[in-house]
C-alpha cells in the first residue's frame, strides 16, 4: 500500500483503511473480540432499560421529552471500543449511562439542528425512519431503542438495520433480534408500546464505518419509501457519511470520539453532532 495507495482499488480512505483491518483480523481469527464486554453490557442496559424509559415517560413537554431522547442517544454512543480514550475509561470505571447525559458537552454542540428538529417533531410524525444502529449496550439498548419506542408512540414505521458481522463493539444483527426478544413483553410489547411496526434489517455491513451503496437487497428494499433516514455514530453518521444528501429527510447524530475528528470540525473531543436535514416537499 505505502508503494501504490491505489493497490485495493481506490484511494485509501476511511472505509478501505477499516475494510483492510476487519480483514486481517479475520484472517488471523479474531472474528468477535469483543463478544464477551457486548454480552456484559448488553445485560446490564437491558437491566437499566424500563428505568430510563421511565423517565423519559415523565416528562410531559414534548419538546423536552425529545431533547432528553436525544441526549440519551449521546450518552449511549460514549460505549466505543473503538476509541482508545474510550476504551481506557471503559476499563478503569466502567460507565454510568444518567451521568453521561448529565455530562455531555454544554450547547451550542460542534453542529446543532436540535431546535430545527424539536420544531420539526412538534409538526410532524414521519411514515417510515429506518435507524442505522452503532455500539452494542447502553448505546443500542438506552439511546437507540428508547428515541425508537417514541417514534413508534407517534405512529411511525421503524426500521433498525444493524451489521450482518461483528466489527469492533457494534451490535449485530442476530445480536439485536436476541436484544428485542429480551426487552419485549408476553404481548410483544416494549414497555407499553405496540412493535407491530417495528422491523430489524441486516444492513448487510460488517465495518464500523458504511457505505450506503453497499447496503443490502433487503435493507435497500425497506428503505425504498422512508422519508426519514438517521445515521448513529461517529463511524456512520460522522466519518463517512456526514455530507450525504437524501432525497428524504436525514438525520446524523454522533459523539466526537477522535481528536483528528474534533480538529476537522473545529470542535472539542467528545462534542456532539446532530445534523438534521430536511427536504422540502
Amino acid at each position: 500500500m505505502k508503494k501504490d495507495p491505489e493497490t485495493h482499488g481506490g484511494p485509501p480512505d476511511c472505509i478501505l483503511l477499516c475494510r483492510l483491518r476487519e480483514q486481517v483480523l479475520r484472517e488471523l481469527g479474531f472474528r468477535d473480540i469483543f463478544k464477551k464486554v457486548k454480552d456484559e453490557e448488553n445485560a446490564k442496559a437491558i437491566s437499566l432499560f424500563g428505568d430510563v424509559v421511565r423517565l423519559n415517560d415523565v416528562i410531559e413537554d414534548e419538546g423536552k421529552r425529545v431533547e432528553s431522547l436525544i441526549r440519551g442517544i449521546f450518552a449511549g454512543n460514549i460505549f466505543d471500543l473503538g476509541s482508545a480514550q474510550l476504551a481506557e475509561v471503559f476499563s478503569k470505571d466502567g460507565m454510568s449511562f444518567l451521568a453521561s447525559c448529565q455530562n455531555l458537552v454544554p450547547r451550542p454542540w460542534v453542529i446543532d439542528d436540535l431546535e430545527t428538529f424539536k420544531v420539526k417533531w412538534s409538526k410532524k410524525a414521519w411514515k417510515k425512519a429506518v435507524i442505522f444502529v452503532d455500539n452494542s449496550g447502553a448505546d443500542i439498548i438506552l439511546g437507540i431503542l428508547p428515541f425508537a419506542r417514541e417514534l413508534l408512540r407517534r405512529g411511525t414505521q421503524v426500521i433498525l438495520a444493524a451489521n450482518d458481522l461483528p466489527s469492533i463493539n457494534d451490535v449485530t444483527y442476530p445480536e439485536l433480534i436476541e436484544i428485542m426478544s429480551k426487552l419485549k413483553d408476553e404481548k410483544g410489547q416494549l414497555m407499553g408500546v405496540d412493535t407491530s411496526k417495528l422491523l430489524i434489517a441486516n444492513s448487510g455491513n460488517d465495518l464500523p464505518v458504511i457505505d450506503l451503496t453497499a447496503v443490502s437487497q433487503e435493507l435497500a428494499y425497506l428503505a425504498s419509501d422512508a422519508d426519514l433516514v438517521i445515521l448513529e455514530g461517529m463511524g456512520r453518521g460522522i466519518e463517512t457519511n456526514l455530507y450525504a444528501q437524501f432525497k428524504c429527510d436525514s438525520l446524523k447524530i454522533g459523539m466526537v470520539k477522535h481528536p483528528e475528528v474534533a480538529q476537522f470540525l473545529g470542535g472539542r473531543l467528545y462534542d456532539c453532532v446532530f445534523k438534521y436535514n430536511e427536504v422540502s416537499s
